[in-house]
């Protein structure tokens, strides 16, 4: 299958957030004497922050609304977001495929002020993005798992689904691209169980170990060539 574009989550994939996350929904549960085990992390990630804090409330039956978990959150979250890095092997990745002119977006469930407030550190890196398709996008009605995010980015790269390639960590997100017809690599976080993740056509422990040439993409320099890739 020939790949033409590639498609980017933002959280998890380019940017070093979901530790983030995880600390500070952990602090606001741990407020109420809950606590967020693995099983709910697992279904928190890749979400609309909206369905996640409403995910978080309904399952420890916290006595606020997804709306007030929201405020709390925020009150936390923001003066961190300028912080936090991007990941091993993604600048490197981004910047070979935009050196070969291969189109390249970013499809996040994060809405525009979260956005703005992660990247702004990077806006040179971002500008390598041909199109960037956020949470709160006015043609966006379903998050992910369901496929229309990708979809959408699709359609203003002027891609066929089908020869996209998307880079996840979430198992929402590998359901949502693999339901728009889209190769997946999925990059779980560490504490994940990887055998969930049998929706992706590859499973890798880091970017630092994608082999583009496995996707029939430009390779990289013969002396900083990575790993062999991981297949589920």
């Amino acid at each position: 299958m020939a790949i033409t574009h590639v498609i980017y989550d933002l959280d998890g994939i380019l940017l070093d957030t979901e530790p983030l996350h995880a600390k500070v929904n952990q602090a606001i549960a741990n407020r109420y004497g809950k606590t967020i085990d693995r099983t709910l992390q697992y279904q928190l990630c890749g979400r609309k922050s909206k369905d996640s804090a409403a995910l978080i409330v309904e399952t420890l039956q916290l006595p606020l609304t997804a709306e007030a978990f929201l405020q709390e959150k925020d009150a936390i979250i923001y003066q961190y977001y300028p912080q936090v890095p991007p990941l091993p092997g993604i600048v490197r990745l981004t910047h070979h495929l935009a050196n070969h002119n291969i189109p390249q977006a970013v499809a996040t469930s994060s809405a525009t002020r979260p956005f703005t407030a992660k990247t702004q550190p990077h806006q040179a890196w971002f500008s390598l993005f041909r199109c960037i398709v956020r949470g709160d996008d006015p043609e966006l009605t379903r998050g992910k798992p369901a496929p229309d995010i990708f979809l959408i980015t699709a359609k203003r790269l002027g891609a066929k689904p089908e020869n996209c390639l998307v880079f996840e960590d979430s198992l929402a997100g590998v359901m949502a691209a693999r339901q728009a017809g889209m190769c997946v690599v999925a990059i779980p976080p560490p504490e994940m169980d990887y055998s969930a993740y049998q929706q992706a056509n590859q499973v890798l422990t880091s970017l630092e170990d994608f082999n583009p040439e496995y996707w029939h993409l430009p390779a990289f320099k013969p002396h900083n060539h990575p790993v062999s890739p991981a297949k589920v």
